[in-house]
């Protein structure tokens, strides 16, 4: 006799934890499927682990430069990178204790194995295809196997895993992608990334501060594509000032490999075409849904570009089927995946729900320097028709970023001249993927540029440098 839930999730990472939390606080009997480890990839190879990595190369960064702080370190100043990486999948393994206790806190059954839509409202768990939480550690006590569950609502939060070109497949020993480069189990010298996104960039940024010569390769006009081209541009030159090589609309057309190095071929806008060596190279172009072997097909869920077509309330084309996250399409944060998975969770409970406006949407890079952004980018307010304000205000004329040695940074407000609203807000420089938040909220509360000129900023903070932005898209800037 199958097990009867009023929720299974199937898919343990941001959205599907955070949405069998939230049902289970709804009263609803819950269940959630996982099939590797508990907290998906953010926890366990993305989101946190990449960070743990990147705080190391920012101690090793400031180390290296102790002598602009008036600091004398006493001998040679050397990465431990397998200090480092232990260091990165601690942090990695403490997220996943963290999510099964939460699990176990919230009364939430955790079946073990690969889940199946049979029927709507029935799934079978087969065994996983996966070692079972591979690195992580044995499958957790107390949790559920192999069998027929059913249940009135069944979410879906498979995530995305790395795209690969054909010809170009990641091969885990020489080309990379975020997995293998997250536990390299040497530093190469030398370094291919393929792709600009938040992904490339930020693997970019470790290796390059960890002294790889690197090198980044990306088929757009800019790098971070999706980002405000004022942004980019600044962000560019200031990683090229750190010695990374950006070849911009340049396409990586084949790649040889050797016995412990590749070379590409790449190609640029004008058709010539050279070749770069390096000891690994980095995959970093996108990724796809995990749509496979869910039995999509037999119950008749709509796909869309390759992910799963929902509503704003997150149900699919098939009554009483959802889908959450990045399985559901872009943009693919985490972030996004757990507000999804509250919005999906109350609608099944019946409660009155705002759909997720998705300009207001904040998105973080955590290169060296920071990248962070919401809502509109200049040209497409422009592409809009919006009549609009542009403020613009450099960290090199505030003090706490003096201070801090961080003097290197750019934040722009977009608002429209009409009405006063904040359409968009970009950052680049220290610490703005915190700061950023703010205009989030400011978005949210439909706050006018009058508003946040009125708003006392504490001083000293990097915070002042929003609100300076502001007041420059008004002629009414104090400190430049």
């Amino acid at each position: 006799m199958a097990d009867n839930y009023d929720v299974i999730i199937i898919g343990s990472g941001p959205g599907g934890y955070v949405a069998a939390i939230r049902s289970a606080q709804l009263g609803l009997k819950t269940a959630i499927v996982e099939r590797e480890h508990l907290a998906g990839i953010c926890s366990n190879w993305g989101c946190i682990p990449t960070k743990a990595l990147l705080r190391s190369a920012e101690i090793f960064h400031y180390a290296e430069h102790a002598k602009s702080y008036g600091l004398t370190l006493e001998g040679t100043i050397k990465p431990d990178l397998k200090g480092i990486v232990d260091r990165s999948r601690g942090i990695a393994q403490r997220m996943n204790n963290g999510v099964g206790f939460l699990m176990k806190k919230n009364k939430v059954d955790v079946i073990w194995g690969e889940a199946k839509i049979t029927k709507p409202g029935e799934i079978v768990v087969g065994k996983s295809s996966k070692k079972p939480m591979e690195p992580m550690g044995p499958i957790p006590k107390g949790t559920k196997g192999e069998g027929t569950y059913t249940a009135k609502h069944i979410v879906i939060a498979t995530g995305a895993r790395p795209r690969a070109l054909p010809g170009i497949e990641p091969d885990g020993k020489l080309i990379w992608t975020y997995f293998e480069a997250m536990v390299p189990q040497d530093m190469p010298k030398s370094l291919l990334v393929m792709g600009s996104g938040a992904i490339g960039i930020e693997f970019a940024s470790f290796y390059r501060t960890m002294g790889v010569d690197v090198t980044v390769v990306e088929i757009m006009p800019q790098i971070m594509p999706v980002e405000d081209t004022e942004i980019s541009i600044w962000a560019k030159k200031q990683l090229e000032k750190q010695g990374m090589k950006i070849l911009l609309e340049t396409k990586v057309t084949k790649v040889e490999k050797g016995a412990n190095s590749v070379t590409a071929t790449v190609e640029g806008k004008d058709g010539k075409t050279q070749t770069i060596t390096a000891d690994r190279m980095i995959s970093a172009v996108g990724v796809q849904c995990n749509t496979e072997n869910l039995g999509l097909e037999t119950v008749g869920v709509k796909l869309d570009r390759g992910a799963i077509a929902i509503d704003e309330f997150c149900r699919t084309n098939v009554p009483g089927i959802y889908a959450i996250g990045d399985v559901a399409g872009p943009p693919m944060l985490a972030h996004k995946a757990e507000h999804e998975a509250v919005i999906c969770m109350e609608k099944i409970a019946g409660l009155h729900v705002h759909p997720m406006d998705r300009l207001k949407i904040p998105g973080c890079t955590y290169c060296s320097p920071q990248v962070a952004s919401v809502g509109l980018t200049e040209a497409k307010a422009k592409e809009q028709g919006k009549d609009i304000r542009v403020g613009r205000f450099q960290f090199v004329a505030n003090g706490k970023a003096v201070a801090l040695g961080e003097d290197q940074g750019l934040v722009k407000t977009i608002f429209d001249k009409k009405t006063g609203q904040l359409l968009g807000a970009h950052m680049v420089g220290a610490e703005v993927t915190e700061l950023i938040q703010g205009f989030v909220v400011a978005m949210n509360l439909e706050t006018t540029e009058e508003e946040l000129m009125h708003t006392i900023f504490p001083h000293p903070t990097l915070s002042e440098t929003m609100k300076e932005s502001v007041l420059d898209a008004y002629g009414r800037v104090l400190n430049a």
